[in-house]
């Protein structure tokens, strides 16, 4: 399978999954740009009948751990200054009509971009290959070389978090 034709199939939603996986845009393009060239190396191992969009994702997430390890090794050499990087925003959530609507809504949808990026690795990266890849269960249990049975326990422990997190701030606007 050549490099265009994945690219036109499941660029947007590797590219989605770049995006939550990194947390911000300048990151996500690099991640973005290197699955693509990581992929294009590795033409000849993707097959078009086992799953190639598993196969671009699984190269996100061993990218992206990558980069993680070594920033945590330059972090503990010698430590910078973190900067606040504004990520709101950058990823749009459905509008509602009203003006208080949208802003409930985009309350709600930074709420659960923040808790969902406080998550483990364990359970972040299921949940995102799930949500914004649009990749079923048995996709990323192939990508990440874990039994079905843990993708499923991992997406329903992220939900759990992520649901008792929104309980909290629907009791909050309400009282």
């Amino acid at each position: 399978m050549d490099i265009d034709s994945l690219l036109m199939l499941y660029g947007k939603d590797v590219y989605g999954f770049c995006l939550r996986l990194a947390e911000n845009k300048e990151n996500a393009d690099d991640l973005y740009q290197d699955t693509f060239l990581k992929a294009l190396e590795l033409t000849n191992r993707i097959d078009k009948s086992k799953n190639p969009k598993g196969f671009l994702v699984s190269i996100a997430v061993g990218l992206w751990k990558n980069k993680r390890r070594k920033y945590a090794r330059r972090k503990r050499i010698a430590p910078e200054v973190e900067l606040n990087d504004e990520i709101g925003g950058s990823i749009p959530c459905a509008d509602t009509p009203t003006p208080e609507e949208i802003v409930i809504s985009r309350e709600r949808c930074e709420l659960i971009r923040n808790e969902a990026n406080k998550l483990s690795d364990r359970l972040r990266i299921p949940l995102y290959m799930y949500y914004t890849a649009g990749m079923s269960v048995e996709d990323i249990a192939s990508a990440l070389k874990i039994p079905q049975g843990t993708v499923k326990s991992r997406l329903c422990k992220a939900r759990k978090i992520l649901k008792n997190v929104l309980e909290g701030y629907v009791w909050k606007i309400n009282n």
